[in-house]
């Protein structure tokens, strides 16, 4: 009803304003002298049609569209409109008197234009400004400031923008319409010095990034939004280092991939995240590599509820496989899962099964009835210190898990198996490493006889992962601290889950059988320092707001990871981002058990045993295992 209302008010103003734009132009063309003879031949005509000229007016703008614009964020859009809208009209009303036998001077159709648009365009104006003086804040001349509070007895968050590009001015322009958010634009920088000192939309551009404390302490900012959506990692991070020198509240607009085709908008606002600071710059991908072995083919992968397995299922749909059949024993996270791929994917089969890969016979069922192409192996036990304790849940899960998939695999004609590894595989000191370790050779072994292409892919740490350190940081935080630290000069390699995903994607299309593909993990990072940017980032000040407490290793940690053992050596792919190792010969013993496929029964005459007779047969299986179970301090 309102907006009926509304439509029905700006007819009557355009009905209004079309009249005087007609008489304006009789007035200027006959230089104001209405005693003129040709003012009075002329005049009459327009006065006998005053109806239907008005008609053919108002029905030509709402041909443009006139009135389905919301005139609150009109633009040059709009005013181009108006343009044609005021031309067509006139267009028309000339055909209209000249079929009924009548005659004006083209002049007034022609000065009818100007004056019309101006007067139309004018209404519209007016209209935008009375909604903005209805709005608290929307002007800054309007605004007398006591601290933060205005005129109108409303609070703001003063608020600086770093970023003056399109973007920035748009998230200003946001922010001055939409005063119910609570923040006040006072200041914007960039490195752009052609900038400086101009004004968007009244805000001053005051000068680069290296000003920000200084221009935080002169305006009293509160809080600082990053409007930079296509800067590179190392751009964000360099203003995010020099903004953590400030108490600020940091935002930041997601990137613009996150955002194309939708509006900038100060809802699209969210915190700074470490993701924004460790993630990389956007992988590329070939695609038509990819979809050369995933379209149209039926896709397994097992620990499909996992954060790496659950992503895979997500980023794998994008191929149109055929159908993916996502495997695992948790139910909860797979139930999860298969609402969120039904409502993204409707017309993708996807198939959630629960199930072990400990369970060799319901894995053999599961691979009969749905023969897939493509396994991605990412079901494993991967919490190194939980693994130190429970070893023998360590061999069952990660090697006989990986064995008996490998053998379901090979029965069932799978063309690619791709097995999720760990840099912790490297000169492992854990139990976990150790395990996984050991499986990455039985792929290795069986790659050597089998028409399947067995690989592994190795990488750091997931930013984000369940049981990753940065929620654990979070929580931690939140609780109001300390942050817990094992040592100060420990390091690891991050990525993000997304890029992890995109790059195992990636290699099985490169994978011919039995490589260790390495993934480009970048410079390590301290976890010290990382738990002083988390911090920093939670609105914090480390070691007086949240301390920092520094704990000692846990069992079977290792000061710093390793990607490759010194003896597989590394080579280039036609990717930038992805490695290959030279395969390696299991240890004897080993494939003695996998030939007489005596490895299942081993490994349970061995869980009979102490966990250190566990340890000395992983040992045998991994010369190059150190066992480090005793915990080391600081």
């Amino acid at each position: 009803m309102i907006k009926y209302s509304r439509i029905a008010i700006l007819i009557v103003v355009d009905a209004i304003a079309i009249n005087l734009s007609y008489i304006c132009a009789f007035l200027l063309r006959f230089d104001f002298n209405i005693n003129s003879t040709e003012f009075e031949l002329f005049f009459p005509v327009y006065g006998d049609n005053i109806l239907p000229i008005t008609l053919i007016c108002i029905a030509s703008f709402a041909l443009m569209g006139i009135y389905t614009s919301m005139w609150r964020y009109a633009g040059t859009e709009e005013t181009v409109k108006i343009a044609f809208a005021t031309i067509l009209s006139n267009v028309l009303v000339l055909g209209f008197i000249t079929m009924t036998g009548q005659m004006l001077p083209r002049s007034i159709y022609l000065i009818g234009i100007l004056v019309m648009a101006a007067s139309v365009i004018t209404t519209r104006l007016t209209y935008r400004l009375l909604r903005r003086l209805r709005s608290p804040g929307s002007f800054n001349v309007f605004a007398w400031k006591t601290g933060e509070i205005d005129i109108f007895g409303k609070n703001f968050i003063k608020v600086m923008v770093v970023g003056a590009g399109d973007a920035g001015a748009t998230m200003i322009k946001e922010i001055k319409r939409h005063p119910e958010h609570g923040k006040k634009v006072v200041v914007a920088v960039d490195d752009d010095k052609s900038k400086h000192g101009q004004r968007i939309s009244g805000v001053k551009v005051a000068g680069g990034q290296e000003k920000i404390r200084q221009l935080v302490r002169k305006y009293g900012v509160e809080e600082i939004i990053i409007a930079m959506p296509t800067a590179k990692q190392k751009d964000i991070q360099k203003i995010v280092s020099e903004c953590n020198k400030t108490r600020c509240k940091l935002k930041i607009l997601p990137s613009l991939i996150d955002i194309i085709s939708e509006k900038v908008t100060v809802s699209k606002l969210r915190n700074v995240q470490i993701e924004d600071l460790l993630g990389r710059e956007t992988v590329n991908l070939n695609v038509r590599e990819i979809s050369g072995y995933l379209e149209g083919k039926i896709v397994m992968i097992t620990g499909g509820g996992g954060s790496i397995g659950s992503e895979l299922c997500r980023q794998i749909a994008r191929f149109r496989p055929r159908r993916i059949v996502a495997f695992d024993i948790y139910e909860n996270t797979l139930f999860e899962l298969t609402n969120e791929m039904k409502k993204k994917y409707p017309a993708l089969e996807f198939e959630a099964v629960i199930g072990s890969v400990r369970d060799k016979a319901r894995l053999d069922r599961v691979m009969a009835n749905f023969k897939p192409h493509v396994v991605f192996h990412a079901a494993a036990h991967k919490h190194v210190p939980l693994m130190e304790g429970n070893s023998c849940e360590a061999l069952i899960n990660n090697v006989l898990g990986t064995k008996n998939m490998v053998e379901v695999s090979e029965k069932y004609a799978v063309q690619k198996f791709v097995m999720i590894s760990t840099d912790k595989a490297v000169n492992p000191t854990n139990v976990m490493g150790a395990s996984k370790r050991i499986a990455e050779m039985i792929i290795q072994e069986k790659s050597k006889t089998s028409a399947t292409s067995f690989v592994a892919v190795r990488f750091g740490n997931v930013l984000g992962s369940n049981g990753s350190v940065i929620p654990i940081f979070r929580k931690q935080i939140e609780d109001g601290g300390p942050v817990t630290v094992t040592h100060k000069d420990i390091t690891r390699y991050f990525m993000t889950i997304p890029e992890a995903v995109q790059l195992v994607i990636q290699t099985g299309a490169i994978a011919k059988g039995g490589e260790i593909y390495v993934l480009d993990m970048g410079e390590p990072v301290k976890i010290l320092e990382l738990a002083e940017t988390v911090i920093k980032l939670s609105g914090f000040v480390p070691y007086e707001d949240i301390d920092i407490e520094i704990v000692g290793l846990r069992p079977g940690e290792k000061l710093y990871e390793e990607l490759l053992l010194s003896e597989e050596g590394v080579e280039n792919t036609h990717h930038e981002k992805i490695y290959v190792g030279h395969p390696l010969e299991a240890i004897e013993e080993l494939k003695v058990l996998l030939e007489t496929n005596k490895l299942e029964e081993e490994i349970v005459e061995v869980c009979n045993g102490s966990e250190e007779e566990i340890r000395n047969w992983m040992r045998k299986m991994v010369p190059n295992y150190k066992n480090n179970h005793k915990k080391i301090n600081n």
